[in-house]
């Protein structure tokens, strides 16, 4: 235990930003309450696709605060070898043929950061990682970066949260939407849709795609661009693919107990429509379409069914970095809301932890503040 600038916390939201920061709260020995609408992973981190990766083009901070949360994930593998949830069996990509393949710009722009990538024609892909298609590759070639992998978010959560029981935490579910106390411009607590109300010195905001909605509630303002997302789960398969795919029509990630997590941009555009009740309606031929495209890029194009359909907000900031820390203008009030959860999920609560728990910000988060959505 060390000195703290606070002694209790109340977070809303029990996915992976709200469980990591709890539980490395707990390890310093704050009191620390989990306030959640329904179970743990209802939300966001129960339908992601949790590929741990920071391929592609971004800002380098962004960059930096991702290769540290896949970090943290090789110490947590490291520390559970023959865990079924979390695998660094690489990540494969390639593009569309046409005037927006982009695999040979993402290339040289991750050699030039020292990120581990080898270019690969189709004949080689088979050579590197089984279970591909190399017919569906285009002629550009693919992208394979063998330090990525998955881990799968609910299961990682409930193991979080046994340490987090074991520590002295209090999680509290089921409670319907709850929200910020705010008193005298501080954050002093939550209350819950069914009357629960926590005291606490510190309130951390993590509910997913909720966190600009509620944000406005309190007069902050935090840029929204989430979109609608759908995640297929498939039956268990017998199937070579180790990797993480992510191609123009499909991403494919390695599941726990040979089943499959599939996703496209244009699944959720096409498939998904929400109702006046605020119920979605989900197309089934587009799910159907979806697994047959999951098909064609896998080894012997097998025919996959589907298992579970998630939908619901795909948290993304407006200018698509995260937003990380505490908001100026309600002392006690902290926020944690991004893209790519799944790999910042360990890294974000750590960082985050450290700033609530000895009130000094993390140079790592500079960039993320909320405040920059209000600034001028």
């Amino acid at each position: 235990m060390t000195d703290n600038a606070i002694s209790s916390a109340v977070i809303i939201g029990a996915g992976i930003f709200g469980v990591s920061t709890g539980v490395h709260l707990a390890r310093r020995g704050i009191a620390v309450t989990i306030v959640n609408d329904g179970p743990p992973a209802n939300g966001a981190s129960g339908r992601s696709l949790s590929w741990l990766n920071s391929s592609r083009m971004r800002s380098l901070p962004y960059h930096r605060l991702r290769m540290a949360g896949v970090d943290r994930y090789r110490t947590l593998s490291a520390q559970n070898p023959d865990a079924g949830w979390l695998r660094f069996d690489g990540g494969l990509t390639w593009d569309a043929d046409d005037e927006r393949n982009e695999i040979d710009t993402a290339y040289r722009h991750e050699v030039s950061l020292g990120y581990d990538a080898r270019r690969l024609s189709a004949a080689e892909v088979t050579r590197v990682t089984p279970g591909v298609d190399a017919r569906a590759i285009t002629p550009q070639g693919a992208i394979f970066n063998p330090g990525e992998g998955w881990v799968d978010l609910p299961a990682l959560i409930g193991v979080l949260l046994k340490e987090f029981s074991v520590l002295g935490g209090v999680l509290v579910t089921d409670q319907g939407a709850a929200r910020a106390v705010i008193e005298g411009g501080r954050a002093v607590g939550a209350e819950t849709a069914k009357g629960g109300r926590f005291r606490a010195d510190a309130v951390v905001l993590a509910t997913g795609p909720a966190v600009p909605k509620m944000a406005a509630e309190s007069g902050l303002a935090i840029g929204d661009g989430t979109p609608l997302a759908l995640l297929v789960q498939t039956r268990p398969l017998a199937h070579p693919l180790r990797a993480v795919l992510n191609t123009p029509r499909v991403a494919v990630r390695p599941a726990p107990g040979g089943t499959f997590a599939l996703d496209a941009d244009w699944a959720a555009e096409e498939g998904v429509k929400r109702r006046a009740d605020g119920r979605y309606e989900i197309d089934e031929a587009v799910v159907a379409a979806l697994l047959a495209e999951a098909g064609r890029v896998m080894e012997g194009n097998p025919r996959l069914d589907v298992a579970t359909v998630g939908v619901g907000g795909k948290p993304i900031p407006g200018d698509g970095e995260p937003v990380v820390g505490a908001f100026k203008a309600v002392a006690g009030y902290h926020v944690a809301f991004s893209h790519s959860g799944a790999t910042l999920g360990l890294i974000v609560g750590e960082l985050l932890a450290d700033e609530i728990a000895t009130g000094t910000e993390h140079p790592m988060l500079a960039t993320f503040r909320p405040e920059r959505f209000t600034a001028g």
